[in-house]
């Protein structure tokens, strides 16, 4: 992996981490464009540390009131609802790594995003409810938890899907957001250190150049801070559907290549 290729896919990975459009899926497929084979995984990971770095700098005062009342409503909600990710992530680690590195799945996947955003926006719109933090219960948490574990799939979202199960319990389109982002701390950090783990038992062997991960690193981390704000600026005003055409689009494209041309998978 060059440089250029990892500053490239590192922007890719901040702006589409927020973005409801799938960074697993677009890592994939930008992996598949420059031909990258080693390392694949252990970069992904790392891009995505980068991103949590950007999720703190602009919720800085949430992740620090968070650490310092461990047992406040809002810690436990994220908690709760990281539980069926962290059950199923371990259970079925090596089979999703295995989806990552081949990307046979990237074409449903996208389906499956713009299915999700689609039905979301519906959902909402039929629900009279408008539950701000203080109304979001302990099992709207588990749903949206459950809704993250569906994104593990590679071109699921992982945003999307939190955000679309927030939405389809009737949550503030604001807290939605909020909530969806802060979910993605420990939704990044377990994934991380499992990884971590793996590579000091390979002996520190990670597949990449240490300076294309800085550089990727960095580019994700810049492109992640841009995406937050531009998020939180503009989701409380628009509809999630102009995403869901995106990667339906998107799928298209995959399906038609994994089936017919096979020029990338």
């Amino acid at each position: 992996m060059s440089i250029f290729e990892a500053v490239v896919i590192g922007i890719v990975q901040g702006l589409t981490e927020f973005i409801p459009v799938s960074s697993s899926g677009h890592i994939v497929l930008f992996n598949k464009l420059f031909g990258i084979e080693e390392g694949t995984v252990t970069f992904s990971v790392a891009v995505h540390v980068a991103t949590l770095i950007a999720v703190v700098s602009v919720l800085w005062r949430d992740v620090f009131e968070m650490i310092k009342k461990p047992t406040s409503k809002l810690t436990l909600l994220v908690i709760v609802a990281t539980l069926p990710l962290g059950i199923v992530g371990f259970v079925f680690k090596e089979i999703i790594k295995g989806f990552l590195e081949t990307g046979v799945t990237v074409g449903f996947g996208f389906f499956i995003t713009g299915t999700v955003l689609w039905y979301a926006e519906y959902a909402n719109k039929n629900k009279s409810k408008n539950k701000k933090f203080e109304e979001t219960s302990f099992f709207d948490a588990i749903v949206v938890g459950i809704a993250q574990v569906i994104a593990m799939l590679p071109a699921v979202s992982r945003s999307g899907s939190t955000i679309g199960g927030a939405l389809f319990r009737g949550l503030n389109r604001e807290f939605a957001l909020k909530f969806s982002f802060l979910m993605s701390i420990p939704a990044i950090l377990g994934p991380a250190l499992l990884e971590s783990i793996d590579i000091v038992r390979a002996g520190g062997e990670t597949g990449v150049d240490i300076m294309p991960l800085i550089f990727g690193m960095i580019a994700a981390g810049i492109s992640g801070y841009l995406a937050i704000k531009f998020m939180l600026k503009v989701f409380a005003k628009s509809s999630l559907r102009i995403f869901s055409y995106y990667v339906y689009t998107l799928g298209v494209f995959v399906v038609i290549d994994q089936l017919f041309t096979k020029r990338f998978f």
